[in-house]
């Protein structure tokens, strides 16, 4: 593959390093992880402003085009939480199933069984660290969460996701209708388009 198609994907999440290899075929990836990259501080009050901190930290350390993301779940009947702290909700170095727990926990205080919800990823594309014009696309995915947990596939908050006019969890469903309907997909394929333009 040409070097020109060489590109960095800024994120050590293994969940998300899986759905970007099948989202992202036409490129030669490479991670982070395999550059020895640390993950960038992500201190921004946005998923946009994540996105980008990732996509310049990335960009410095590798020299290479840069692809990065920021994603999670908000539900705005929990004040539009867990948001940007999706991934450590339960606290710094929480797993998955403890965020997931805290979500269910306050759902149970609210006597509710399920509240409206929507996945959210932000894709962020840069040619340099001092890159002025970064390339952009969002995707998302409403749904419900509820207090079943359910599935055994996917990550995060699959589990106790339900996407609108489904009746099975996002972790129920096979990551190859996954990778057409999830957040990170529709971000992808937008994000696709922004590519070529530019």
């Amino acid at each position: 593959m040409e070097e020109s198609k060489k590109i960095l994907l800024a994120t050590s999440n293994e969940g998300k390093l899986k759905e970007f290899k099948k989202l992202f075929t036409e490129f030669d990836l490479v991670y982070q992880t395999e550059l020895g990259i640390n993950d960038a501080i992500e201190d921004g009050l946005t998923f946009f402003e994540n996105a980008l901190k990732k996509a310049r930290h990335g960009a410095k350390e590798s020299g290479l085009y840069t692809i990065a993301d920021d994603s999670g779940l908000v539900v705005p009947g929990l004040n539009f939480e867990p948001g940007i702290y999706s991934a450590r909700y339960a606290g710094e170095g929480a797993s998955d199933l403890d965020n997931r727990n805290k979500i269910i926990e306050e759902l149970k205080k609210r006597n509710l069984e399920s509240l409206p919800a929507y996945y959210v990823c932000i894709l962020v594309g840069i040619n340099s660290e001092n890159d002025p014009m970064p390339i952009y696309a969002s995707g998302k995915i409403h749904g419900k969460i509820r207090t079943i947990s359910e599935g055994d596939g996917g990550f995060g908050y699959d589990k106790i996701f339900y996407p609108n006019d489904s009746q099975t969890s996002m972790a129920s469903i096979t990551p190859e209708l996954k990778n057409t309907i999830s957040h990170r997909a529709i971000a992808a394929r937008s994000f696709l388009i922004e590519l070529e333009r530019n």
